[in-house]
């Protein structure tokens, strides 16, 4: 695992890509410099071949300089500033005749090649660019002509370019290097905002947050996508403590009437009627903590539901029918009038275990709410590609200020004014908590009793 810090890795691959792009750049520098020297050369080369070419005279099977005073020139003659040395040679290699600059020494003959080639080489220690350029006679080879000038010149440009450009790379690398760090630490500045951010979140500080940069860019996304991140989780767990509240004070109540119940039968001797009345109610009691706990249980366990959802194609007409006759004691005791609306059998897609719920959470909600001989009205319709099923009774009502919290677990619209209808207020979270999972939309509205209108993809 590297140890290396992210700031110096970032540092690290900049100086690497720079350097090969520097290196490649001043290669190129020292390259066509070094081309543009030699090409002058040889220019310079070229045109002393052009005015040795006038100079030379063939004869049969030998050739020499025409006028003995082109050797007395002073190029031709000194070693000194711009030299240019001149060398004849028979096609076997023997010399003919040089120039007075040469004294003791000779140009090399490379080989014996019939067309004319440059190439470097050395005389009395020093480097010379060289010409050779065959002389024929008749079509036949008869020697060469050897010119060459001196590099020390060139070679002292491009030796000295060569330790600017050296210098001047690892220098450049090492400028290069602390700004780097220092562009890249002004750059990776969020990164460590998040780091320190992070570092003091905890169970009992979700509110810190991550300072947005001023930039819009990359980093500036991360970090919103962080917060947000920090919102919904601060959210979460906040619902989870209020569940959590709301459960253990629900499961509370009944165990707290159920032990004081039992403490009271336990203080003197009762009557059999009293016994089994009071035992009856705690039975009561502990169903209704059984409900409260299946429900719980049921809630719970819809927070991961989405790969457990097994979609088919559901009649609807016969699952509300369903559900209504599971009520039907209740719905005959309190004689209430049952109205129903269905246009057409409808079928759509849906897991018919949930969907059976959330009918049944909803017209559990209408029986128990109902006023005695009242009324629930169930109208179903379609309009373009979505079902529409309606359920309404006119008992009791919300209040229009809790309508927006009816959803939230555990709460119910004004409980004090029916301590005798009994409920969990769980049922309305399970059904919002299916409706996300099944993809359908749930509204109420309580202007005349409670409407609940739920609209469903057709399955046609």
């Amino acid at each position: 695992m590297s140890t290396v810090s992210f700031k110096n890795r970032i540092t690290l691959y900049y100086i690497v890509s720079t350097a090969l792009l520097i290196f490649a750049v001043f290669f190129f520098v020292y390259y066509s410099v070094k081309v543009s020297v030699y090409s002058d050369i040889d220019r310079d080369l070229q045109l002393e071949i052009e005015t040795t070419t006038e100079q030379i005279v063939i004869k049969a099977k030998s050739f020499n300089i025409s006028d003995s005073d082109e050797w007395e020139e002073r190029e031709h003659n000194t070693l000194g500033i711009n030299p240019v040395f001149i060398q004849l040679v028979d096609s076997e290699g023997i010399i003919i005749d040089k120039s007075p600059n040469l004294e003791k020494h000779s140009l090399l003959l490379k080989n014996k090649s019939e067309t004319q080639i440059f190439y470097d080489a050395h005389l009395k220690a020093i480097s010379i660019r060289q010409v050779q350029f065959p002389i024929f006679h008749d079509e036949k080879l008869i020697g060469y002509v050897l010119i060459a000038m001196s590099l020390q010149d060139a070679k002292i440009v491009l030796t000295n370019l060569g330790e600017i450009l050296f210098v001047g790379y690892f220098l450049i690398l090492i400028i290069l290097y602390f700004i780097s760090r220092f562009i890249v630490g002004r750059s990776i500045k969020p990164v460590s905002s998040i780091i320190e951010t992070a570092s003091l979140i905890s169970k009992d500080n979700l509110s810190t947050r991550i300072p947005l940069p001023q930039n819009k860019d990359e980093l500036y996304i991360l970090s919103e996508t962080i917060n947000d991140l920090l919102d919904r989780i601060e959210r979460a767990i906040e619902r989870e403590k209020r569940f959590t509240s709301d459960a253990s004070h629900e499961l509370r109540t009944p165990l707290a009437v159920i032990k004081g119940t039992l403490e009271v039968l336990s203080r003197k001797p009762r009557t059999q009627n009293e016994y089994e009345e009071k035992i009856k109610f705690c039975i009561s009691e502990v169903n209704r903590m059984n409900f409260l706990v299946d429900e719980l249980l049921l809630l719970a366990r819809f927070e991961n539901q989405k790969k457990d959802i097994i979609e088919e194609s559901t009649f609807l007409n016969a699952m509300i029918l369903d559900v209504l006759t599971r009520y039907s004691e209740a719905i005959l005791k309190k004689k209430i009038q049952i109205n129903t609306v269905f246009e057409d059998d409808v079928y759509f897609n849906t897991d018919p275990y949930l969907f059976s719920i959330v009918l049944h959470n909803i017209i559990s909600n209408a029986v128990k709410y109902s006023v005695y001989k009242g009324e629930i009205n169930l109208k179903m319709y379609k309009e373009g590609d979505f079902i529409y099923l309606s359920i309404q009774d006119f008992g009791t009502g919300i209040l229009e200020s809790d309508i927006d919290k009816i959803f939230n677990p555990f709460y119910r619209s004004n409980p004090s004014e029916h301590p005798e209808i009994k409920g969990t207020g769980l049922g309305l979270s399970i059904v919002k908590r299916l409706s996300a999972l099944l993809h359908f939309d749930v509204k109420i509205s309580s202007e005349n009793g409670v409407l609940v209108v739920l609209k469903l993809k057709s399955a046609e």
